[in-house]
């Protein structure tokens, strides 16, 4: 069994709450998996060595909500909100029909490509939601094609209500023969709880369901107004209550008093103009936050999570500390994994080798390409990940 020794960390970030940070540091990885962490003068002795020369190790990106399986192009509805137009969430039906007119191939194609954008920016575990089929067929197909990519996949068909079709015939679908054709290629359920899409009531049906059915659950809330879906989250034990943009003080001290983890998507705020979410609240109320790309193409299409990262700090007063924590210890919490989002002994060895001494650099250089080297499952990825990550499961 072959043992990798990583010394010649400039700085440690492990995502482990007893022990956060290790200046000087060294990590040894075997059998894929992380097998020690410390001073770099205490390591052990291994198989092979790799010298990170003096730079930052971070455990992989934890991006625990996507939307990759879809076709089609919105680049005139981003330019209309640049002039000024309101963003309402009624141009998802553009990209419905465009992703049912592709073949299986094309979609694949795509949502690996995008991956592949992903784990070349250090994303080492991804979520991916159907939601742009919005009929049995599609929202099936779209299931499918997202388990060859990922561990963590999720049914939307509650997105919207599809046109041509009355919202209690549709949720009526959703929650019956929608969901029993799409619950084996799916680990959750999520429902866009939202106005103009899913009242609370709609989406207690169709997440009651999904939870017999033995999914667990996961609820777009609060994106756009006020509403019950953070409140319904933290209700039914929901894994993450995403977006939480517009919160009441009782919403907060929901989030503060359950095990439901605020995941917040600064990249929809950048790319609709919208107020972003306020973390320090949530923060200091103790309610457990990650952050996510929201990657889709109609809200906020970009793979970074970086990027986010510079927003969160930028725009959502949290710290590069909190932020980082956010983005890799917080999303797995967000998708209840202990196997992943932090390098101690047993975790999953995903880590990201930055071209910069701190993870600081994230915020303090947004948009400068950091990553140096990207380890999955214990292997270091070949150079050009963005263009081969066909063999790569996230």
């Amino acid at each position: 069994m072959t043992t990798t020794l990583i010394d010649g960390i400039g700085l440690l970030y492990t995502g482990d709450p007893e022990r956060e940070e290790i200046p000087g540091a060294a990590l040894v990885i075997e059998d894929g998996l992380v097998a020690w962490t410390g001073p770099a003068a205490e390591a052990p002795d291994a198989d092979e060595r790799v010298d990170a020369g003096g730079r930052a190790v971070i455990p992989g990106f934890v991006d625990s909500h996507a939307h990759l399986v879809f076709a089609g192009d919105r680049t005139a509805e981003f330019q209309a909100r640049m002039s000024g137009e309101a963003y309402t969430g009624g141009g998802i039906r553009t990209t419905v029909a465009a992703t049912r007119r592709a073949s299986e191939a094309e979609l694949a194609t795509r949502a690996r490509a995008l991956v592949g954008e992903m784990l070349a920016q250090g994303t080492t575990t991804v979520e991916i939601k159907s939601g742009y089929g919005l009929s049995v067929e599609h929202e099936r197909r779209s299931l499918e094609i997202a388990t060859a990519l990922t561990d963590e996949t999720t049914f939307l068909g509650a997105h919207v209500v599809p046109a041509g079709t009355d919202a209690d015939s549709y949720v009526r679908l959703v929650a019956g023969e929608m969901l029993e054709a799409c619950a084996p290629y799916a680990k959750w359920v999520d429902v866009f709880c939202e106005r103009g899409a899913f009242d609370g009531d709609q989406t207690r049906e169709i997440l009651t369901a999904g939870r017999t059915a033995g999914l667990g659950v996961r609820v777009h809330a609060n994106q756009l107004t006020e509403g019950p879906g953070v409140r319904l989250a933290c209700e039914l034990g929901a894994a993450s209550a995403d977006h939480c943009t517009h919160l009441t003080a009782a919403d907060v001290d929901a989030l503060a008093s359950s095990g439901t983890v605020a995941t917040l998507l600064p990249g929809a705020e950048f790319s609709t103009r919208s107020p972003y979410p306020d973390a320090r609240r949530l923060i200091d109320a103790g309610a457990t936050v990650a952050l996510a790309t929201d990657c889709n193409p109609g809200s906020s299409f970009t793979s970074s999570m970086a990027f986010c990262v510079a927003l969160a700090v930028r725009e959502m007063r949290m710290t590069p500390l909190e932020a980082i924590r956010a983005a890799t210890y917080g999303g797995a919490r967000a998708l209840r994994r202990t196997d992943v989002g932090w390098l101690r002994r047993g975790a999953r060895a995903d880590l990201v080798v930055l071209d910069a001494p701190s993870y600081a650099h994230l915020a303090y250089r947004p948009g400068v390409p950091l990553v140096h080297q990207v380890f999955h499952r214990g292997l270091l990825l070949e150079e050009d990940i963005q263009n081969h990550p066909a063999d790569v499961v996230l």
